[in-house]
Formats: structure tokens, sequence, C-alpha cells
């Protein structure tokens, strides 16, 4: 097990002692990461569930994205005619879409699960009413939004106790999220889709509980009970694409992490990665990540709503028509211009205007496990920013999302196709990529995923690229300095590589840098020979990431 947090990857390894596996153990972590990790994931979000059965060698995928209300419109987040500013829409009930994350726990435990859900909420629930001890991280995350927790009394009063920052070393206790988990363990995950903690949702949404003498303005929702009633997770073919004679499986739209991250690969497989230059390396990296940027602004959004092309963007015949395109001693000017996957064509034969890169926060969460049977899961939550909507819901312990968000607040221009325009009952387009990669005999290779917004594609695919090809050890993939390249005029780079000789060697091409502090948060596993396992978490980004197994190799 590998996640953001040892406490969490704690409560999947003791599920993993007890026989449980892959699936009980990541739903366990899963919940306690909404205990210790509220700012990015919980009942109130959603996410991306990838699967892969070693029985008979299959991936499978569950998207618990949210999902708008069936009242919203492409005019959702327009006022007086004009887009709202991004930070009142954050904090608002607009901001909230229906809750996904339970029904995903529910789905993945039915499907090919060995414990109910009570059953694995039980570690979560014990530490939620224990408590877990606060660090650095969960501190200054608490900082961040200090101001507006302060505009609605029941996050203040839980995240704020005694109207103080939570001091790090102190213990942090949830008992209304562990009442939550015990009665989502009675009653099931009808509780929130047909019950009374959906009620409370509900009202919670449609009549923001503000604090009067704040002067906030938190904006009403329209979500409804027929809008969870409606709410179903969907079991989608997960997205496809070969690699060096290998199998990469993840998640398919409505997330364009699957595609994006296939289309950069198929565009990087003609470039011998493994014998270039450090610089030719991220020059050529940098550059995929570019088009497949370009590529998925234009052409995905919710499959129910959008014809998304997703095969044509992972054939290797697009990716072809779009790597033509990359030159090793100059930089393609952005924002690029869309392909047509429909009809790939002749080299740089470009469809649209470039379309804009939908901002997604840069929180999220990411665990990875697997099992001594061999099932593996990637499975990326999220509540979307740091802090989701900023609103608890009262008594329940737990913050509603703002994933709505992710939606284009409003068409770049009149001559621009927008796929990820809002909708009644869409769901917003997102970058979650849980990967897991098969060899030629169907058997697992690798499983990786991080949380980073739009970040994600870049993390995971230069993770990837780093372990396969540049034959670094997993744990050094992960750890290594990352670039992200999102179809802007600018990279952004971590420390560790703006402050390095590449930076000049790549500027000297053309390339324009700006400097990130941190980029993604991933964790992954690895099958190893003789029936062993390594797992694999961050070294310092977010404090540090936490990796278990439940019989340590010496």
């Amino acid at each position: 097990m590998a996640s953001v947090d040892a406490d969490a990857s704690a409560a999947g390894i003791e599920v993993l002692k007890h026989g449980g596996n892959a699936v009980d153990a990541a739903v366990a972590t899963a919940a306690a990461l909404g205990v210790t990790e509220p700012y990015s994931s919980g009942v109130g979000g959603g996410g991306y569930f990838v699967y892969y059965d070693a029985k008979t060698r299959k991936v499978h995928t569950i998207d618990g994205r949210e999902t708008a209300p069936l009242t919203a419109d492409k005019d959702l987040f327009l006022e007086n005619g004009k887009p709202l500013p991004f930070n009142d829409a954050v904090t608002s009930g607009l901001s909230v879409g229906t809750p996904g994350t339970p029904a995903t726990w529910q789905s993945a435990l039915d499907a090919w699960g060995s414990r109910g859900l009570g059953s694995v909420l039980g570690p979560a629930t014990k530490l939620a009413r224990d408590g877990f001890t606060v660090d650095d991280t969960f501190r200054s995350q608490t900082a961040s939004n200090e101001a507006r927790f302060r505009n609605f009394p029941d996050t203040a009063k839980l995240f704020l106790p005694g109207g103080k920052l939570p001091e790090v070393g102190s213990t942090f206790k949830n008992a209304d999220l562990a009442r939550t988990y015990e009665e989502l363990g009675r009653e099931g995950v009808g509780a929130v889709y047909r019950g009374g903690i959906g009620r409370d949702v509900v009202k919670t949404v449609n009549e923001p509980p503000v604090d009067p003498g704040s002067g906030y303005r938190a904006r009403p929702g329209e979500l409804s009970a027929k809008d969870l009633a409606a709410y179903g997770t969907k079991f989608r073919a997960p997205s496809r694409t070969s690699y060096r004679g290998l199998g990469v499986y993840s998640m398919a739209p409505s997330s364009s992490g699957g595609t994006s991250v296939g289309e950069a690969l198929n565009v990087l497989e003609r470039t011998d990665l493994s014998k270039a230059s450090e610089a030719r390396y991220l020059h050529r990296f940098i550059e995929a990540s570019r088009v497949a940027f370009a590529d998925r602004g234009r052409w995905v959004g919710d499959p129910a709503f959008e014809d998304v092309p997703t095969k044509g963007l992972l054939s290797q015949r697009f990716a072809d028509s779009r790597e033509c395109l990359i030159k090793d001693d100059a930089v393609l000017k952005s924002p690029l211009a869309p392909g047509d996957p429909r009809h790939p064509g002749t080299c740089g034969k470009a469809g649209d205007k470039a379309a804009p890169t939908t901002y997604e926060g840069e929180n999220t969460t990411h665990l990875t496990a697997a099992d001594k049977w061999g099932n593996v899961v990637a499975y990326t939550l999220t509540i979307e920013s740091t802090g989701g909507s900023g609103i608890t819901v009262p008594g329940r312990g737990f913050l509603l999302n703002n994933e709505l968000t992710d939606f284009s607040f409003a068409p770049a221009s009149a001559d621009v196709h927008d796929p990820n325009l809002p909708g009644p009952g869409k769901r917003p387009r997102s970058s979650i990529a849980p990967t897991i990669v098969l060899d030629k005999s169907g058997k697992p290779v690798v499983a990786v995923g991080s949380p980073g917004g739009a970040t994600i594609i870049t993390t995971v695919l230069q993770t990837l690229t780093g372990f396969l090809d540049r034959g670094l050890p997993l744990v050094d993939a992960i750890a290594a300095p990352r670039a992200s390249q999102r179809n802007a005029a600018q990279t952004e780079l971590e420390p560790g590589l703006y402050g390095s000789p590449l930076r000049s060697e790549l500027e000297g091409i053309g390339h324009v840098f700006k400097e990130n502090p941190e980029i993604g948060a991933a964790t992954g596993v690895q099958r190893l020979s003789g029936g062993e396992w390594l797992a694999a978490a961050e070294k310092v980004r977010r404090g540090g990431g936490s990796a278990m197994v439940v019989s340590p190799a010496k």
C-alpha cells in the first residue's frame, strides 16, 4: 500500500493482514485519507478507480466523478452575463457536484471486494474518533484556508479548534466523521443518496451556513434529492495504448488523464528516450505534453454529452501526425492548435483555434495497492481545491467538493467548440490518471498515479518514462524533479530543474520556464520476481508519503 499518509497506508495494511484484498484495502485507505487528508478527499468528493483482476488479467475502471445538478446549464457560472470570479465560484454552493466517492467505494466492493463497507471503514472510524497527529502539511493547508474557513461556523469549529490553527504535534479528532462512517457502515451508501446524510448535503449546498457577521456572500447551489437519487458510478472500459510493447491502461473520459498520457506516450514512441541526453529527454517530454494538452482541450469532455474520439486520440497514426511537429532545435509555439484525431493526415494539419486549459485545483490524493493474489488498484480521489468549497456539512465532519469549477465558465470564443461547458447531470472534465502497466503476458509491471490537478497528466507521464525508459528505480522516478507543460507559454519547473544547468540549455532552444515549488505527489507499486511487491511514495513532497508492505524484506 502506498499513499500520502502513514495512518492511511496503515489502515490498508491492516485490512491486507487480515485477509482482505487490494480493493478492500484501497477503500479502507481512502476512508482514512478522508480523516487525515480532509482538504484533499472525503465523503463529499469523487474520483476514479482503476482495478487489475489477477484471475482474468483484465483492467476495469469506475468513473466516480461528481455530476452537475440536473438544473445546471452552460450558464452555471455566469452572473449578469459575465463569468464569476474564480474564487467566488469555488467557495459557494454553485461549485458543489453530486458526491461520487461513497458510491465508488460501494461499487468497487460489490464488484471485486471480499469485505463489506462497514468492515473496511473500521480503521478510519477509529482514526477519526481517536485522532491523528497534526503535521506541518496539515497545519499549513489549514493556514492557507483560514480566512475562508472562518466564514463558515461549522468549518471553523472543526478545523480551527478553539478558534486557532491546530498546533503541530497536537491530536486532531473528528467525532462527527466517525459517526458518519458508522452510519455508512450500518445503512450503506443509501444514507448519502437516499437518506439523512444526503438531506444534510442538499440543505448545506442550497443554504450555505455562513457566519452572518462575516459579510461573505456564499452563492447557493441547486442540488436536490433527485440529483442524489439519480447518481450512479460508471463502469467504463479503460483507456489503453501500447508503449514499448507494454499495455498502458488508465482512465477514459470523463477524465482526460488516460487519453492525454496515452497520446503523449504514443508521441514519444519514436524517440529512444533511454539513449537521449537529459536535455533531449526533457525537451521531448515537454513537447509531447504540449501536444497532448492541445488535443485534450478541443476533444475531451463527458462522453454522455460529447462525441469524444477516444480511439482516435489513442491511435498511433494520430500521434505520428502530431509527433512530426516536434523538432530537436526549436520549441512549438503555444497555445498550439489541436489536430483532428478523426482525420489524422498530413504533418501539422491543425483543426480549430487552441482551446484553453481549464484551471484545476492541485490538491487531490492518490493511493496504490496490491495484494498477495496479484490484484492491483490505482485510485485517485478528490474534493478539487485544497479545502474544496470550504463548506462543511453541519454535524457530518466532511467538506463538500468544488468540482464543478473544473468546467469551463464560458466558451473561449464563439468559433471554438468547448466540450467542457456545464450541463445537467454532466461530469466535468478531469485530469486524473491512475495508471496500470501490464507486460505481454498480461501481468502487472507497475501502477502509478498522482494528485495535482492538470499537472497529474505530466506527473504520471514523467514518472512512467523515468521508470520505463530512463531506468530509474520506481522511488527515484517518483522523487525526480518535475516539469509540467500544459499548452502554455511557460513550462513549470520544480526547483531541482529550475536551478540546474539543464534550464539554460533548454532555454537556448526557446523554452520559457517559471518555477513551481511542488508538482504532484505520486505513489506506486511494482511487481517484482517471486511474487513480491515494492511499494513507493514521495520522499519529500506533501511532507513525504508512506509506502508499506505486510511483510517487509530485510
